[in-house]
C-alpha cells in the first residue's frame, strides 16, 4: 500500500504531464490557421493589393500567433500574462517586413 504523500506527488505528475499535452495539442491546432492567415496575406499583397483583406488577415495571423505562445505558456504551467506573449508577434512581423522589403527598398 502506497503512503498518502507518494500518491498526491504521483497525481500532481499525472496533471502536469496532462496540462502539458493539451498544451501541445491546443498549440498544434492553431499552425493550420496560422498558415491559413500566410496563404491569404500573400494573395491580398502580391496579386490584388487590398488593403482592407492584408488588415483583417494581419490581425488574424496575429491573435493566432499570441494564442498558439499562450496555448503553450498554458501546457507549461507558465503565466499566461508574460511579456512573452509578444513574442508570439513575431511571425505576422517577419513576414510582412520579409514581403515589403522590395516595395520599402526599392
Amino acid at each position: 500500500m502506497t503512503d498518502p504523500p507518494a500518491q498526491q506527488e504521483h497525481l500532481v505528475v499525472q496533471q502536469r504531464r496532462a496540462r502539458a499535452l493539451i498544451g501541445v495539442v491546443a498549440a498544434s491546432g492553431l499552425v493550420y490557421p496560422l498558415l491559413l492567415c500566410a496563404v491569404q496575406l500573400v494573395l491580398a499583397q502580391l496579386f490584388v493589393v487590398d488593403v482592407t483583406a492584408t488588415l483583417l488577415w494581419l490581425a488574424a495571423a496575429a491573435g493566432c500567433c499570441v494564442a498558439l505562445v499562450a496555448a503553450v505558456r498554458w501546457g507549461a504551467a507558465r503565466p499566461v500574462r508574460s511579456p512573452w506573449l509578444l513574442a508570439g508577434l513575431a511571425p505576422p512581423v517577419l513576414y510582412e517586413a520579409w514581403v515589403l522589403w522590395p516595395l520599402l527598398a526599392g
